[in-house]
């Protein structure tokens, strides 16, 4: 048996119940998916009749819809705009703050060591897991890491489930990051599969940590048939095959490197807006800036850490002005480090096909169809290459031959 499935227990569906009531226990806040305002979105939940019962969404480039299924799965839906990111490396946070005294002089009080929060996450997808890693890696770790996303990671009680119902924008399986939470998988203390059959609504449940199978001991589960276990191992396996995109079955990493003056730059540029959405929605962009905030009598004042992105006119201004001031310059720059140059820096991909970004964009570009396009592109003009010198080879023959 995979290691992955070794010591599987169910949790029938009046369990949920007792999983968060037990996840807040003392005194964490348990972050799920629930339906408001038109989505399904992540907010803090007092109960599990919060979760998404019976809802699913329609997914399309630049679509998103809520919509009510035939059946009461909770987790049949795919990735809302939200990831987990806003939680752990919060959209705006307050770096330190000073003031000023009636002699002139100056305190300054940093915010970087305070107390965080101590978060329950249920409900993170495969590719958001991988997203999470990801961006741990980037931001909790190196000479420059974030004291405090480190901590609020390591506090952080995550439970993962696997994707049964991909949405057309998905991706994962083609980045290696779903639908499956796999055996090489790590960062989750509880792993669950939903499943919805002629044995009734249940979860099967797997710990992933010494905290999970702690936690296992205070749910009630019952060990898991061999049946349950094989019908998991279908559901995500039939999800698998049905992904609604992929990338294209190339070296994404040399790919963006040999591209950086393809002709296909200008057509995305043609239609982006360079308004960001991407960025805020993807679940591993880390940029930030910082801007200082001054009351009116000039003695306090707080600086504050920001969201920022590489589509902003300002990210890249020097003395001289920006140094990608055209739209074609910022989406080349989103992309390639988002599939190219993420790999030198870190080690690894930035994308993890969650779909966000396909989804959320206003016009609808499509980032499996840009990477197509530049493979394209790249294929035809190694074609073009090879022909070149047998044309030449040709040329020179017959001019050759009229010369003697």
């Amino acid at each position: 048996m995979n290691d992955v499935w070794r010591d599987a227990w169910v949790l029938r569906d009046d369990g949920l119940a007792a999983l968060v009531r037990e996840l807040a226990r003392g005194g964490r806040q348990v972050i799920g998916p629930t339906v408001r305002d038109g989505a399904i979105v992540l907010a803090e939940l007092d109960d599990a009749a919060q979760l998404p019962h019976g809802w699913g969404v329609e997914l399309e480039a630049g679509r998103y819809r809520l919509v009510r299924r035939e059946d009461a799965m909770v987790f049949a839906h795919s990735a809302g705009p939200q990831s987990w990111k806003a939680y752990l490396h919060p959209q705006r946070v307050r770096r330190w703050t000073a003031d000023r005294n009636a002699g002139g002089e100056w305190t300054v009080q940093g915010e970087g060591e305070g107390e965080v929060p101590a978060y329950a996450f249920l409900g993170v997808r495969p590719c958001d897991l991988r997203a999470i890693a990801v961006q741990g890696r980037v931001l909790g770790g190196g000479p420059g890491a974030d004291t405090a996303y480190r901590r609020r990671l390591e506090r952080a009680f995550i439970v993962a489930v696997e994707c049964t119902d991909p949405g057309a924008t998905c991706f994962c399986t083609s980045m290696g990051s779903g639908p499956a939470v796999g055996a090489e998988d790590r960062g989750y203390d509880l792993a669950m599969t939903e499943l919805l059959d002629e044995g009734g609504h249940r979860f099967l449940v797997r710990a992933g940590s010494a905290a999970g199978t702690e936690m296992l001991t205070r749910l009630p589960v019952e060990r898991a048939a061999p049946v349950t276990e094989s019908a998991a191992r279908r559901v995500v396996a039939d999800a698998a095959e049905r992904m609604g995109r992929s990338m294209p079955p190339v070296d994404l990493h040399a790919l963006m490197a040999g591209s950086l003056e393809a002709k296909r730059w200008d057509d995305v540029a043609s239609r982006c807006l360079t308004c960001g959405n991407c960025t805020m929605v993807c679940p591993t962009c880390f940029c930030t800036t910082t801007e200082d905030v001054t009351d009116l009598t000039g003695d306090h004042t707080d600086r504050w850490q920001r969201w920022d992105s590489c589509f902003d006119l300002d990210f890249s201004h020097l003395h001289g002005g920006p140094v990608r001031a055209s739209g074609r310059s910022r989406y080349r720059q989103w992309l390639t480090h988002k599939l190219g140059t993420w790999h030198d820096q870190f080690g690894e991909s930035g994308c993890v096909g969650c779909g966000r970004c396909i989804v959320w964009c206003p016009v609808g570009i499509d980032i499996t169809e840009e990477a197509a396009a530049l493979a394209e592109e790249a294929r035809q003009a190694g074609e073009a290459g090879r022909a070149r010198p047998a044309e030449h080879q040709r040329s020179a023959g017959q001019k050759g031959g009229e010369d003697r």
